[in-house]
């Protein structure tokens, strides 16, 4: 159709949604740390769509914003920080919260910074997440990433997360 179709970034300030959107976007790699500012948005074109990514910055004062846009959106990119042990119940908490209204919007969880040393592998960031309690009609997926050093080509596995969303974004118009 070649709608353009919003897909919301959100996660916890830090756990890398700036860098993962240069990422996807360039296919380089630019780590970002500066925290987001309120909304960042990108248009990545592949062959089939053009994407809109909004990213809401994860603050604590931005968040009340995230629901608001949850409505009118394709998919919802969660992003944590597989590193970050003790923010990981925060993260959870937020999730389930944002999800809770709508049993059918896709769900992509990126389980970020998984080159760091004490990172979380998938399977404990997914019971940290308790992402089977989510279980609906919804389709959600769970992809280790992380972005590598600046300038460099990007990991496999966000080249694997990228097709995921193109495919969800073509299936979901």
């Amino acid at each position: 159709k070649g709608h353009s179709k919003q897909i919301l970034v959100l996660g916890l300030d830090g756990a890398g949604k700036s860098s993962v959107l240069h990422t996807l976007a360039t296919n380089r790699v630019k780590r970002s740390v500066a925290p987001t500012e309120g909304f960042h948005a990108i248009c990545i074109n592949t062959d089939e769509s053009q994407m809109e990514f909004l990213e809401i910055g994860g603050s604590e004062a931005l968040r009340s914003y995230w629901k608001m846009y949850l409505p009118k959106v394709l998919l919802l990119i969660y992003v944590v920080d597989s590193a970050d042990h003790a923010r990981l119940p925060m993260a959870k908490q937020l999730l389930h919260q944002l999800i809770q209204n709508d049993s059918t919007l896709p769900v992509v969880v990126l389980a970020n910074k998984q080159d760091l040393e004490g990172a979380y592998c998938i399977t404990d960031i997914h019971d940290a997440l308790a992402l089977s309690d989510i279980g609906d009609e919804r389709k959600m997926f769970l992809i280790g990433t992380h972005v590598a050093d600046d300038g460099s080509e990007i990991s496999s596995s966000m080249k694997d997360a990228k097709e995921l969303i193109a495919q969800l974004v073509l299936e979901a118009q």
